[in-house]
C-alpha cells in the first residue's frame, strides 16, 4: 500500500469516527434547551410583531380597553371611561396636562433625557416618565415598578413616537389615564369632579384635573387639599406659559 493511500484510509477513518457515549450524552442533554430557547426566541418575536401591529391599529382605532382598566373592572366591577377626540377637549385641559405631566412633550422623541439627568442626580426619587412612556405603558402593558415593565416600555416608545405622532399619542393618554378610582379619561374626569364636560372645563377645573393625575386614587380634584390647590395654580401657570412659548404647538 503507497503512502497516499494510507493517509486516504486513516483520513477516511477519522471522518467515519463515531462520537463518545459521553458527547452522545451531552448531545441528548442540551437537545430540549435548544429547543426551549427556539420555542422563547419564536415567542418573543411573535410577542414583538403583535405590539408593532396594535400600535400600527391604534394610529386609527382608538383602544377598547387596557389591562388597569381590566384589571379595575374585575375588583369594581364597573367603570366609567368614554372616548372624546382630541379635537371635543378644552385646550387648556390639553395644555394643562401636558404642563403638569411632561412639559417639554413637544420638544423630545420619547425621552426627556434632561429630566433622566435630574432623575438620577436626586437619587431616583422623583419621577422622569414622559406622557409617550406613560401612554405606552396605559395602553399596552401593567402598572408598577419593574425592569420588564420599563424595559419592554423603553422598547416600544420610540415607535409610538413615530407611528402615532404627538396629537394622537396626547389623545390616546387624555383617554385612557385613571384620574380617580375606576374614572377613565378626561370625560369621565370632567363629569366626576365637576359635573360637566370636557370642552367646557375652565383653566381652574382643568388644573386640578391635572394635580391627581400622579397619585389619582388618593386626591380628589373636587375637594383639593392645600397642597392640590398650591399644585393646580403652579399648573395654570405652566399651562399658560407652555402656550407662550410655543412647547405647545405640536398638539394644537
Amino acid at each position: 500500500m503507497t503512502y497516499g493511500a494510507m493517509a486516504t484510509k486513516k483520513k477516511s477513518s477519522r471522518k467515519t469516527r463515531k462520537p463518545s457515549t459521553r458527547a452522545r450524552g451531552t448531545d441528548a442533554l442540551k437537545a430540549p434547551f435548544r429547543r426551549v430557547l427556539k420555542w422563547a426566541a419564536r415567542g418573543v418575536l411573535a410577542f414583538a410583531a403583535l405590539l408593532l401591529a396594535l400600535l400600527f391599529l391604534y394610529k386609527f382605532v382608538n383602544p377598547p380597553t387596557t389591562w388597569t382598566m381590566w384589571n379595575a373592572r374585575r375588583h369594581l366591577g364597573v367603570i366609567d371611561q368614554k372616548w372624546v377626540p382630541l379635537e371635543k377637549i378644552a385646550p387648556v385641559a390639553a395644555r394643562s396636562v401636558v404642563a403638569a405631566e411632561d412639559a417639554n412633550f413637544c420638544n423630545h422623541w420619547g425621552f426627556d433625557m434632561r429630566a433622566i439627568r435630574e432623575a438620577i442626580d436626586e437619587g431616583g426619587n422623583r419621577g422622569a416618565s414622559t406622557i409617550t412612556q406613560q401612554t405606552v405603558k396605559n395602553v399596552f402593558l401593567w402598572q408598577g415598578r419593574n425592569w420588564l415593565r420599563k424595559a419592554l416600555e423603553a422598547a416600544l416608545t420610540p415607535f409610538a413616537e413615530a407611528i402615532w405622532g404627538k396629537k394622537r399619542i396626547l389623545e390616546i393618554y387624555l383617554n385612557v389615564a385613571e384620574f380617580d378610582k375606576g374614572a377613565f379619561g378626561i370625560d369621565a374626569a370632567a363629569y366626576r369632579y365637576f359635573r360637566t364636560s370636557p370642552d367646557k372645563l375652565s383653566a381652574r377645573q382643568a388644573a386640578l384635573i391635572a394635580a391627581v393625575l400622579p397619585d389619582p386614587k388618593d386626591r380628589s380634584a373636587a375637594k383639593p387639599t392645600a397642597y392640590l390647590s398650591r399644585r393646580a395654580n403652579a399648573i395654570i401657570d405652566g399651562a399658560a406659559t407652555i402656550k407662550r412659548d410655543g412647547r405647545a404647538e405640536c398638539f394644537e
